[in-house]
């Protein structure tokens, strides 16, 4: 220790250097194995969330990243992480980066293999982060205070730069060990590596010639496009450009929805407006930018471009027809590809501009159906809203929404784990209040969904968080009905008062509570200016009919059910 030039414990250099790259507030829950490794938080700046469970926290702390860059989650050992690793391996899945650190038994313990609580019993302490590894990019145990700032700094490079998870193994007795702390002077480098520029030009090159020869290229944007950091290069494209722009249902909002180029959402079978699917599946070139062709993201594979017409551009790799490009990012395609664009050379083609279809679906009875809910909650947001929709219904209906500018849209189309939107609420919503400014945070929540981790409303009263959240109830699990078993009892709930959780969770006096039955009730709140202000948190139950759903969602279960059971 007398080599160190600064010395600095190890748990106050790994929240400084969180700190640093972005996260103001971390989730988690406490455990004896961890404990000590939080009394470091405020040195560093941070403000510690308790959440009720760990799932839940780690829901947070993926909420919290989609809206603040990079969220943080902290368990302890064996019990606590294993709780939290649904929410993890969805973070992985979407392609959202979460530092994930556990605090763990002693390295003397450890080699040892002494017989502790929260361990199956034999010896193995590695086990758990062996689980963890397959839903993180970088694994980090840090037993070696020679190696532990440097182990710290890669890990939270490769959560970055790759946007997924990271698994840091934080062992008790290294808390306060001393490490170099003069290597917080200099910033960890969140560059991308750069991309060989013979092979990005010959890229740029083909995408160019391919273009000029196009009587109708267009530009679809999806949710890697928002992941990895591209979005100020798609807006230079279309500037210079001026192509139409699509987005899929998961990279809603990805593209200001008042753009004079944006055309709506493509999902095959179920894009919004309809006449979608046809301007882009006759496009003679798609510049397709962070694709996930996954099965509710393309509505049940009904996607029908043909790769002989389509560039996709990735995170890791470019793909133009069947030839496929290693290690060309797309940052670095794009950049050049703007740089040495021609305008003048473009064919460009006009698109109907999109509109909130609120009157054309109103079927004339009091009755709130989804067709007309969505068109009407696009009327209700407002510029730099947050946008959060659950599994289920509300992933499909909000296709039907067009937002104003500046809105962003949080889902979870690819991993879909029910429950997942109450707890990514509460993080978007410390986020935007961690970021400063005045954005209202919205949720979509059907009453199964929430049913699985309504607790986390607690969280949000404790903080005093204000978010506006829409309990949709339909008396169960709808997405499940239409993909099998619509009069099935496995796919029913138990009703609950759900409004009065409010209340119960001591939200009674900070919180206003609404059940809305008809449209005209609905009309009046969203209408109201006291509920639109949104200075506090708003619980709205919607009752609506049971069998009614999106057409999306009718579609896309429809194409489900047909592939399990193939």
């Amino acid at each position: 220790m007398d080599s160190l030039k600064a010395p600095v414990d190890v748990a106050e250099y790994l929240f400084r250097r969180l700190h640093e790259i972005g996260v103001r507030s971390v989730h988690g829950v406490p455990g004896d194995y961890n404990l000590v490794a939080l009394d470091y938080l405020p040195k560093a700046n941070l403000k510690w969330v308790g959440s009720v469970n760990e799932l839940n926290a780690a829901y947070a702390a993926d909420g919290y990243a989609r809206v603040n860059t990079i969220g943080a989650l902290v368990t302890t050992f064996g019990v606590g992480e294993l709780s939290a690793i649904n929410g993890v391996a969805g973070a992985y899945s979407e392609h959202i980066p979460v530092v994930h650190i556990v605090g763990c038994p002693s390295t003397r313990s450890q080699k040892h293999g002494m017989l502790l609580h929260h361990t199956l019993g034999n010896g193995d302490f590695n086990v758990f982060a062996n689980m963890s590894a397959n839903v993180s990019c970088n694994v980090a145990k840090l037993n070696d205070p020679q190696e532990i700032a440097v182990q710290i700094d890669n890990a939270l490079r490769e959560c970055f730069v790759q946007s997924r998870p990271v698994y840091i193994m934080l062992p008790t007795d290294m808390v306060n060990a001393k490490i170099e702390g003069q290597r917080l002077g200099t910033p960890i480098d969140l560059s991308e590596p750069a991309n060989d520029p013979e092979q990005e030009t010959y890229i740029v090159d083909v995408i160019l010639r391919d273009l000029g020869k196009a009587r109708s290229p267009v530009v679809l944007v999806d949710a890697c496009a928002v992941r990895h950091r591209v979005l100020d290069e798609v807006h230079k494209l279309l500037a210079v450009t001026k192509l139409p722009v699509f987005v899929t249902p998961m990279g809603k909002s990805a593209i200001s929805e008042d753009h004079p180029n944006y055309g709506g959402v493509y999902a095959g079978e179920g894009s919004r407006p309809h006449h979608v699917k046809d301007v882009v599946e006759s496009s003679d070139m798609v510049l397709s930018i962070g694709t996930l062709k996954s099965d509710f993201n393309t509505a049940g594979f009904s996607f029908q471009t043909s790769k002989l017409n389509v560039v996709d551009f990735h995170s890791d790799h470019c793909v133009i027809q069947y030839s496929v490009y290693p290690g060309a990012r797309m940052k670095g395609v794009l950049r050049r590809l703007i740089d040495n664009l021609d305008p003048s050379k473009l064919s460009v083609t006009q698109v109907p501009s999109v509109q909130n279809k609120v009157r054309e679906n109103d079927d004339g009875t009091p009755t709130i159906r989804q067709a007309w809910f969505w068109p009407r909650v696009g009327e209700f947001f407002t510029k730099n809203d947050i946008v959060v929709t659950e599994t289920g219904t509300a992933n499909f209906g909000i296709w039907s929404s067009k937002f104003p500018a500046g809105v962003t849209a949080l889902s979870q189309v690819l991993w879909g784990s029910i429950g997942w939107s109450v707890g990514a609420l509460q993080g978007a919503c410390l986020a935007a209040r961690d970021m400063g400014g005045n954005r209202r945070t919205i949720l979509f929540v059907g009453d199964g969904s929430f049913q699985l981790t309504a607790q986390e409303l607690s969280t949000m009263i404790r903080l005093k968080l204000k978010p506006i959240i829409f309990l949709l109830n339909n008396d169960g699990y709808t997405i499940e009905r239409y993909i099998h078993g619509m009069d099935a009892e496995y796919n029913d709930i138990n009703p609950w008062k759900y409004t009065a959780l409010v209340d119960a969770m001591g939200g009674s006096k900070t919180s206003a509570k609404h059940t809305v039955k008809t449209k005209s009730e609905l009309e009046k709140l969203l209408t109201d200016s006291t509920f639109n202000s949104a200075d506090h948190l708003q619980f709205v139950e919607v009752i609506m009919p049971k069998e009614d759903a999106p057409t999306a969602l009718v579609t896309t279960a429809e194409a489900s059910a047909k592939t399990n059971a193939e």
